[in-house]
């Protein structure tokens, strides 16, 4: 039997950080240098301690990931959707990580041409990804992005369709994203800050000419907000966005002119938001104009962009948060959510008969998704709930006749929607908000408190936390697990006053939503705190760094992925990518009354001498959303302060980013990894 592994200690260094005459003393600071080999053994001599700590439950972990495998159909491919002459498919080969991006002219029985083979184009690399594929006009290049460390600094490269000729040139450090002018050799693309990663500039790019030659076409000075380029529906507008995370801005030429200035369409105005859409004389404008907090839609001549000229189409709503627009020819079609719940609003053009798609279930998502062909009474739209897999659906708009295209395939035989329930239920935050949580679970089960549970929440930017099918959550279903999500403040499940109470000096709702959610399902003896499970990835990693330092009791098990916990020193780094564009959803640390409340919070400068449930955390080297230091030092921390003999394992992707392995079956190998924790702890051995 071999030597158990000590866990790993950190040495200490003590490093002194003063703002607004407060000390604080960060002895693990010298872990923000990826390029120091000590940083790399501490790294790797976690990865071993983890790895020698659960050497019991590689059996189950293979038992797991074969499992998971299995409900996928390896051989899948996307529904075909039609775009200016030709059908485009992504479609997956048996045993292959990688998709295969294909066309095929005119008709679904026309020869195939494969544009990109990722499978090929992933060989040599550890990591790879393909991402913002842009077709020119006359359907003879094709513009795509690269990137092969998971930084998410893309290489810009084209296309010939017509040869399968790339070209040389390259394009380095962009966001991935192009878009081509309707003379079908200018490309339009956003770069990228080499230090911070912030979108910053906006280049212009001949056919035939060197990347060196690019025309710097704009350049955000304002280190608070990104921009990026797109067309228009229409493809009447090239546009460039400026956005911060409360105010917007954009710029637009003709596509048909793409060496003419850039005009601003409405210039930046604090705490306004806005996006505009283009149809035939007329833009359309979702906008939080004139204190229309949850949005509403306004329409202005083409030729008059200025907000005076806005008017009122959709007015605003005190309950109804609208989302976004659809344009059709002869159609309007709005996406709205009211009580936590998505809409889908069709309105003819013709002010005749509008009316809303049915959906009965209250743990369900639906969105519109591919709609780019202009000239159609067709909707797609897709659908999902906790038991129902997602499914594609071709709505016809006149008829209100649906074709569903597409269910997403669970294989395996053993897969029946009627063997799970779903609800929705309603827990009290301590200042009386009622906070929806979402749940499925193996019908049979008893509420009893013996049930294991595993929570899980985001909370913050806004983003909103729908109900989705997941086949690899089948695997813990199965085994008597209830999943449950809780739609806390700091998302925008219930319209935007739900994400304005979870974010900058209310940040603090956002983890007193959490451990409400947490006692509620305790008090219904859904489940007990020997069963209770936490989860949340980046900032729902900062969720869970903090309910575990204010309530640390609660919980038996808690998984953090990459992790957003050294809030205000990152805060206070602006060369960090990200820092800047977040001061209006953290706060400014350099402002006092910011780095005081941060400072209150942040689950690393909270760790305390006490118990802390079992944490399994993740992260990678390569990660620009969160850096690995900051769930590195976290770790080293909590294991010279925690009082318990609980688990703490610091699992790190030494050669992957944010999102984890790029791969479809490496991600589902750490799928495997956080499921073996948890069912281990349970005592569930198969």
């Amino acid at each position: 039997m071999s030597k158990k592994t000590a866990a790993p200690i950190a040495k200490i260094i003590p490093r002194t950080i003063e703002k607004h005459d407060h000390v604080r003393t960060d002895n693990y600071y010298w872990m923000n240098n990826r390029e120091n080999p000590e940083v790399i053994d501490y790294l790797n001599k976690e990865n071993d301690y983890y790895q020698q700590e659960t050497a019991h439950t590689k059996d189950l972990q293979k038992t797991l990931f074969e499992e998971m495998k299995a409900r996928i159909k390896e051989d899948d491919e996307s529904v075909p959707y039609f775009y200016n002459g030709y059908f485009y498919i992504t479609r997956f080969e048996k045993g292959k990580d990688y998709p295969i991006h294909s066309r095929k002219k005119g008709s679904l029985e026309a020869k195939e041409e494969i544009m990109f083979d990722c499978n090929a184009m992933a060989v040599g690399h550890t990591y790879f990804n393909l991402a913002g594929l842009s077709v020119s006009e006359d359907n003879q290049w094709i513009a795509f992005g690269v990137d092969t460390v998971s930084r998410r600094q893309y290489t810009i490269q084209i296309k010939n369709l017509q040869t399968g000729e790339i070209l040389p040139v390259k394009l380095e450090n962009t966001t991935g994203g192009a878009t081509w002018a309707s003379d079908n050799k200018t490309l339009f693309y956003s770069r990228k800050d080499e230090v911070t990663l912030r979108s910053d500039k906006i280049f212009k790019h001949k056919l035939g000419s060197k990347s060196e030659d690019d025309t710097l076409v704009y350049f955000e000075k304002d280190e608070t907000y990104d921009v990026s380029v797109y067309k228009s529906k229409s493809k009447k507008y090239l546009l460039i966005n400026s956005s911060s995370t409360l105010t917007s801005e954009y710029r637009i030429i003709l596509s048909a002119t793409p060496d003419a200035k850039f005009k601003v369409f409405q210039k930046r105005t604090r705490g306004l938001e806005y996006s505009i859409s283009h149809y035939g004389t007329s833009f359309y404008i979702v906008a939080n104009k004139d204190k229309a907090t949850n949005f509403k839609l306004m329409k202005t001549d083409e030729d008059k962009h200025l907000k005076e000229n806005w008017v009122d189409l959709i007015p605003h709503r005190e309950d109804v948060l609208l989302e976004d627009i659809d344009i059709f020819k002869d159609y309007l079609v709005v996406s709205e959510r009211s009580n936590g719940l998505n809409k889908i609003r069709i309105m003819p053009w013709n002010g005749k008969g509008e009316y809303y798609l049915p959906f009965e279930s209250e743990t369900y998502t639906a969105s519109t998704t591919t709609n780019i062909d202009f000239d159609t009474e067709i909707l797609r739209y897709s659908y999902q709930s906790l038991a129902t897999p997602s499914s594609v659906i071709d709505f016809n708009m006149r008829t209100k006749e649906k074709i569903v295209l597409k269910e997403h395939e669970v294989l395996g035989g053993k897969f029946d929607k009627n063997n799970y329930k779903e609800e929705r239920i309603w827990a009290t935050a301590k200042d009386g908000t009622q906070i929806p949580i979402s749940m499925i679970y193996k019908k049979g089960i008893l509420k009893n408190g013996t049930n294991p549970l595993l929570l899980y929440a985001y909370g913050s930017y806004g983003v909103t936390m729908d109900c989705y099918f997941s086949s690899v959550r089948l695997t813990l279903l199965d085994r008597g697990f209830i999943y449950a999500i809780a739609h806390i403040r700091g998302g925008e499940d219930l319209g935007r006053p739900w994400y304005d109470n979870g974010k900058l000096m209310k940040k603090k709702n956002t983890f007193t939503d959490f451990i409400d959610c947490s006692k509620h399902v305790i008090a219904e003896k859904y489940t007990s705190r020997k069963h209770l499970y936490a989860e949340g990835g980046s900032a729902g990693g900062l969720l869970m760094g903090a309910v575990v330092n204010i309530a640390p009791k609660l919980y038996h098990g808690v998984i953090a992925q990459v992790p957003f916990v050294d809030v205000v020193t990152t805060m206070l780094d602006d060369t960090i990518p990200l820092t800047t564009g977040e001061y209006d959803e953290w706060g400014n640390p350099n402002q006092k009354k910011y780095y005081n409340y941060m400072l209150s919070y942040s689950p690393y400068d909270n760790v305390k001498i006490q118990d802390y449930p079992n944490i399994y955390i993740s992260t990678g080297l390569h990660d620009s959303q969160v850096q690995y230091w900051e769930p590195a030092k976290w770790v080293a921390k909590l294991r010279v302060m925690k009082t318990d003999i609980n688990k703490l394992y610091l699992d790190t992707n030494m050669e992957a980013g944010h999102g984890g392995a790029s791969g479809r079956f490496e991600a589902i190998k750490e799928i495997a990894k956080e499921f073996t924790f948890l069912l281990d702890l349970e005592k569930i051995e198969s």
